[in-house]
C-alpha cells in the first residue's frame, strides 16, 4: 500500500494487521484519483470509514486542503496516525472517533467537496449512509462509494445521485452527486 501520488509520492504505508479493515487496493485508488483529480486541489475531504487513511492521506498527497477521518475502530485510528506521521503530516486534518452516525451529527454544520465512504463490503444499510452524508455534500461536490463489484449499490439517495461508476478487480466505487447539480450539466 503506497501513496500514488503528489507530495507524498511513493511513501509506503503502513497496512492493518488486525482484522475489520480492507484498504482501498492500490490499482483502485490510482484509477479513483485519476477520474476525481482536478476535484482534489484544495477540497475539503470527508474520508469515512477511513481504516488507514490511505484515501484520505492520497488525497493529502495531491493537494486537499484538510481531510476529516471518520473511523470507529481504536487500533485503526492509531494506524491513521502512524501513517499520517510517517508522511511528515502535522496538520491539516482531524480524526473523529465515533460510529458514522454519531459523526455526521458532530458535523452537521460541515460541508465537504469530496466525500469517500468505504464501509465493510459486507456491510448492510448503504442507502441510510448515504442519505446521511448527502447533507454534508458541497452542492458542487461528490460523494464517492466504494463496494464490491458484485453488490448492487442504490441509483440515488437523498439528494444525491449516481452519476458514475468504475469497476476495478473484485472492487467497484460509484460516484454521487447532487441531484440538483447534476440536473444542470
Amino acid at each position: 500500500m503506497r501513496v500514488i501520488a503528489g507530495r507524498f509520492k511513493g511513501r509506503r504505508l503502513f497496512s492493518p494487521r488486525f482484522a475489520g479493515v480492507r484498504p482501498t487496493s492500490d490499482r483502485l485508488k490510482e484509477t479513483l484519483f485519476n477520474v476525481i483529480g482536478a476535484r482534489v486541489e484544495g477540497a475539503a475531504v470527508l474520508d469515512a470509514f477511513a481504516g488507514s487513511g490511505a484515501v484520505g492521506i492520497e488525497a493529502l498527497s495531491r493537494g486537499a486542503a484538510d481531510v476529516t477521518f471518520i473511523e470507529h475502530n481504536p487500533r485503526a485510528r492509531a494506524l491513521i496516525r502512524r501513517n499520517l506521521a510517517h508522511c511528515g503530516v502535522t496538520s491539516g486534518y482531524a480524526i473523529v472517533g465515533v460510529a458514522l452516525p454519531d459523526a455526521v451529527r458532530r458535523l452537521e454544520r460541515a460541508r465537504f467537496d469530496l466525500i469517500f465512504l468505504d464501509p465493510p463490503y459486507e456491510s448492510e444499510g448503504l442507502e441510510p449512509a448515504l442519505g446521511r452524508l448527502a447533507g454534508l455534500v458541497e452542492p458542487s461536490g461528490l460523494l464517492v462509494l466504494e463496494h464490491a463489484r458484485r453488490r448492487p449499490v442504490p441509483e440515488s439517495a437523498a439528494t444525491l445521485v449516481q452519476v458514475r461508476r468504475l469497476r476495478v478487480g473484485e472492487g467497484a466505487v460509484a460516484l454521487y452527486a447532487s441531484g440538483e447539480s447534476h440536473d444542470r450539466e
